[in-house]
């Protein structure tokens, strides 16, 4: 029983993983990755060595400052 039964739908989460984020956005994992690398990230969380995505400052720095 390693898959859970009725997920957490992505608009509930408060971090994503990078294919998460990838999927909500339609932007590459690659390039979250690198936007990820950047000092002062203001969407990256660290657990351990893992990076996580806080979702809301992510949607935030999208809508602000890129253009898609």
């Amino acid at each position: 029983m390693s898959e859970a039964k009725n997920p957490v739908p992505i608009y509930h989460k408060i971090a994503l993983t990078v294919k998460e984020a990838a999927e909500l956005s339609n932007i590459g994992m690659n390039k979250i990755d690198s936007m990820l690398r950047q000092p002062n990230c203001p969407f990256v969380l660290f657990v351990g060595t893992k990076k996580l995505v806080k979702r809301k400052e992510f949607e935030q720095f999208i809508s602000n400052t890129l253009i898609l």
